[in-house]
């Protein structure tokens, strides 16, 4: 059940300290305060979400549908619209903000987010081929994927055979991150390990769909 939801900024990665003095590897996430858009429930939406803006953006780079939408709601021009499908809604309504401290320490979160690009690459880097022989007259064919159709009959590559091509880029989700410090002053939420994209990417954080009781 995802009862809780925001949008955050990566902003990169750092080490902190535990109480046992361990070191932690953390991605820091700045989570600038939401404003709600629209609340969609299912009686006229057919799904409950949350529809929210962050930020500060010019009124004159809106077009007038947008601009309108926002008016509507009474909210201030954000720097884009993002929808947060939570299960329940009933506690939330349009102009409200929603900050960091949605989330508490110790928590488990699952992240959503667009990941690096690796540009175009080869089978090995892009699907882990293992590669051929590196010796026994394996020449100059070491990285390559070997064959990859048949000859006569049918006379070409079925449709999703795995070949080189664009890597990365695509929209991953991180499962039960723990959240190790919550800044409500600076924005700032700080998960254990790493996080998908790059700096400066936008990220969906909501609580974790899947139990993560017990982990360490």
């Amino acid at each position: 059940m995802v009862a809780k939801a925001i949008v955050g900024e990566k902003i990169g990665m750092t080490q902190v300290w535990d109480e046992d003095d361990r070191v932690v590897p953390v991605t820091v996430l700045r989570v600038e305060p939401c404003r709600i858009v629209q609340v969609k429930r299912p009686e006229t939406d057919g799904y409950s979400a949350l529809q929210v803006t962050y930020g500060t953006q010019s009124a004159d780079r809106l077009t007038q549908p947008e601009q309108g939408h926002l008016d509507k709601a009474g909210v201030a021009p954000g720097r884009k619209l993002v929808e947060l499908r939570i299960d329940d809604v009933g506690a939330y309504e349009t102009g409200q903000e929603i900050g960091a401290d949605v989330f508490d320490g110790g928590e488990r979160v699952d992240v959503t987010g667009v990941s690096k690009g690796k540009g175009f690459s080869g089978t090995m880097k892009r699907h882990n081929f293992s590669g051929q022989k590196a010796s026994h007259g394996a020449h100059k064919v070491h990285r390559k994927p070997g064959a990859v159709g048949q000859c006569a009959t049918p006379s070409r590559i079925f449709r999703g055979k795995k070949m080189p091509g664009r890597a990365g880029a695509e929209k991953v989700t991180t499962l039960n991150l723990q959240v190790v410090r919550v800044d409500v002053e600076n924005d700032l939420i700080l998960l254990k390990g790493s996080v998908p994209g790059r700096r400066g990417a936008t990220v969906l954080i909501r609580s974790a769909v899947k139990n993560g009781a017990g982990r360490p």
